[in-house]
């Protein structure tokens, strides 16, 4: 008979990854809210720090996650609070640079939690963190690969 995601171990395991990264989504939008921002501004946030203090668009874009109406609508309000200035690049990509101010405010909040990243996989052996990226990359790439075929 084959597994199910009703009958077999692969279904029960497949039921706690999924548990898994809900709660794991969940406690990133805890951190977000402890933090005093929303989801969308926390990972943008998170995404130009990085990569230093500035990102092109189509990176934050491509890292995040997010849809392209909700990073503008993001950056938007950023911008409006002087956090964030968009620089030109090539033609008509641009650059998401953090103010002095968005500096600051980055400090506050998305420096910490990737120092909170930081200190838990330093917890870890090497082992246990070359093994944990190994195997969620793996996971990544077949799922990418079998999508079209959905």
């Amino acid at each position: 008979m084959p597994h199910t995601p009703e009958t077999g171990a692969p279904g029960q395991q497949l039921r706690r990854l999924n548990q898994l990264i809900c709660e794991l989504d969940s406690l990133y939008h805890e951190a977000s809210l402890r933090l005093g921002l929303s989801d969308s501004v926390c990972r943008i946030l998170y995404t130009i720090c990085d990569r230093g203090d500035s990102c092109p668009l189509h990176e934050i874009c491509r890292q995040t996650g997010l849809s392209k109406q909700t990073v503008n609508s993001a950056l938007r309000r950023l911008e409006a609070e002087g956090q964030i200035r968009l620089e030109p690049m090539d033609g008509k990509a641009k650059r998401v640079c953090l103010t002095a101010s968005g500096q600051a405010l980055a400090a506050r909040t998305a420096r910490r939690l990737i120092l909170l990243e930081n200190a838990l996989l330093e917890s870890w052996t090497e082992e246990d963190r070359e093994q944990y990226l190994t195997l969620t990359q793996r996971f990544m790439l077949d799922f990418k690969d079998r999508l079209p075929n959905l």
